[in-house]
């Protein structure tokens, strides 16, 4: 059995939307497909996820969106249309849209989770019903009638440990099973998402609960690359990676994937298979336990920016015992996920992402290490980027770090950090943002041109 997910430009329209029932009947052993909300049709498009979003914000501001549901609707039965659905579908698209609406809110985070998963609900509606009318008998999985139970964190939920009994019913079911991504249901019964891109997230806990002997992921591109080619001309393929190695390019940057996807399929070593739906014959990149490291000691070069340093002084602070945790004791208060430590002898630099830092929560977690903890200085820096060179082969490789350095220092980029975990198989500089797409072109042609 093969769990095989299309991302939302493979149905963004009609059109693509008989690619993905191609390639899926091209193969009995797909049978479980997830499905994303509709992408972009082109670049002046909207992705379907954006239109909920913006519906169910200007909903809680002004108590009306019937202008912005009117285009939601509109661009379900644009593609409906396009596959002689008929006009049933796209009423009842309409209809879930406004009971979504009317069953109110008692925050917003939460009526924002039950709108923008309406996204990937009505597409999967919409797909299996155009492979029955294809012939092909297909059945419309719903999430909770499935058992897809998830944490109560709208918007970044984690999935608990019993969806996987739950969802191992799913492989004795007949038919092709059409599987809404990016959301389940919170055990109160409320509509959670994961993370922007969660789909991803779905298709990989299907996977391990079905026991599939691959999780193919379908989506614009013919593999992943060594690095984006938005920044790098023409960079080369990968065909294949270790989970180590692609969970570090995710987390740096790598958009091909969530970078939370790898982590229910690691201990059950189901590998992944990265597909193109406008080019379903290419191999793609494969994602597996380990593999055969030869002479090149780097697979891939990422960056992202959109991080910031809470910098911290103290004289003596490695005689202090105890310091690090009140540290980590204050950010978790604040409810704050941090993603490096750098330190020294009397210096910490926290870093974390941007966007869990507001305005609200930076004053008080600033407040706080200086008066709880005594501090000499607390400051934060902005506009940083992580720029990663990622590789299995950097293990115990002379000169890695130096090449990497020496390339970035003749790009004229200052470099403000340097970390590398046990494992070696990454090393992380910190640089200013503006200088992130010169970094990766500087580190891509040392490691790859050269090489």
């Amino acid at each position: 059995m093969k769990v095989c997910k299309f991302g939302g430009t493979s149905l963004a329209s009609a059109e693509q939307v008989k690619k993905v029932f191609d390639i899926v009947t091209s193969d009995p052993e797909r049978r479980v497909v997830v499905v994303s909300a509709p992408g972009k049709e082109n670049d002046a498009d909207t992705k379907v996820t954006d239109m909920l979003i913006k519906m169910a914000e200007k909903y809680i501001n002004t108590g009306n969106c019937e202008e912005e549901l009117r285009a939601v609707v509109n661009r379900f039965a644009k593609i409906a249309e396009g596959l002689n659905l008929g006009v049933e579908i796209i009423k009842d698209i309409e209809n879930n849209l406004r009971t979504r609406i009317s069953l109110g809110y008692d925050s917003k985070e939460k009526f924002i989770d039950r709108i923008k998963a309406a996204g990937e609900d009505n597409c999967a509606r919409l797909v299996a019903k155009y492979f029955n009318s294809r012939g092909v008998y297909a059945q419309y999985i719903n999430p909770k009638d499935a058992g897809l139970y998830l944490s109560d964190e709208y918007g970044n939920a984690r999935v608990l440990p019993q969806s996987y009994k739950n969802l191992a019913k799913l492989k004795d079911m007949e038919g092709i099973l059409i599987f809404p991504g990016f959301f389940g249901y919170s055990l109160s019964g409320e509509v959670v998402t994961f993370p922007r891109g969660g789909s991803d997230i779905t298709g990989a806990i299907l996977a391990v609960a079905v026991e599939a002997d691959v999780y193919e992921n379908f989506t614009d591109v013919d593999s992943v690359f060594a690095a984006n080619p938005k920044i790098v001309e023409n960079p080369k393929p990968i065909p294949i990676l270790t989970y180590r190695e692609m969970r570090e390019l995710s987390y740096a940057g790598f958009s091909v994937l969530h970078e939370e996807t790898l982590a229910p399929l690691v201990k059950k070593g189901i590998p992944v298979n990265i597909r193109n739906t406008n080019k379903p014959e290419a191999p793609g990149t494969m994602i597996v336990t380990t593999r055969e490291v030869k002479d090149y000691p780097v697979v891939g070069i990422a960056g992202a920016g959109g991080f910031v340093t809470i910098n911290i002084h103290k004289y003596m602070m490695n005689r202090e015992i105890g310091f690090g945790r009140k540290v980590m004791w204050i950010l978790e208060e604040e409810a704050v996920p941090f993603e490096h430590i750098p330190s020294g002898i009397d210096d910490i630099s926290i870093i974390i992402k941007k966007q869990y830092l507001d305005e609200d929560k930076k004053s008080r977690i600033m407040e706080r290490i200086a008066h709880d903890l005594a501090v000499d200085s607390v400051s934060i820096g902005y506009n940083l980027a992580l720029v990663m060179i990622v590789g299995e082969g950097m293990l115990r490789r002379v000169g890695v770090a130096s090449r990497a350095t020496t390339a970035l220092a003749k790009s004229g980029i200052n470099i403000q950090m340097i970390n590398q975990g046990s494992s070696e198989v990454s090393i992380m500089f910190g640089i200013e943002e503006k200088d992130l797409d010169k970094a990766i072109i500087a580190l891509y042609n040392e490691f790859f041109e050269k090489d």
